[in-house]
């Protein structure tokens, strides 16, 4: 089973967004770990959010599903929740850290198609 070594996996802070829509994202921290195992049919990332910042501007997928795993931390879901978003419903989402630490979430998409806001 090949491993992956998190920690060497190439960090990307904050977003692609333009002014001003970057801002509540700038702190945010990504590591692509399905790019780093050679995945190309779906994604995984670890997210990292500093307290009071966004995963995102809220947004939906038309394409592909997402999956959402709170590792620590607490946005509106805490440490052990989950939360689905499949595509097409027009639900859209994003992650804000309203707590006084670091959240770490995982998160998958099913493919690599552009959503219906932006760059996430």
């Amino acid at each position: 089973m090949p491993k992956i070594d998190v920690e060497n996996v190439p960090t990307i802070r904050g977003v692609g967004y333009p002014p001003p829509f970057e801002q509540p994202c700038a702190e945010r921290i990504r590591r692509r770990l399905g790019d780093a195992g050679g995945l190309t049919q779906f994604g995984v990332n670890l997210m990292m959010l500093p307290p009071g910042n966004w995963s995102s501007q809220r947004h939906w997928h038309s394409h592909e599903d997402e999956f959402v795993y709170v590792l620590d931390g607490e946005t509106l879901l805490c440490a052990g929740d989950c939360a689905v978003f499949p595509k097409g419903t027009g639900n859209g989402h994003h992650m804000i850290n309203r707590s006084a630490s670091t959240a770490r979430r995982a998160r998958r998409r099913i493919s690599k198609s552009a959503c219906a806001c932006g760059k996430t």
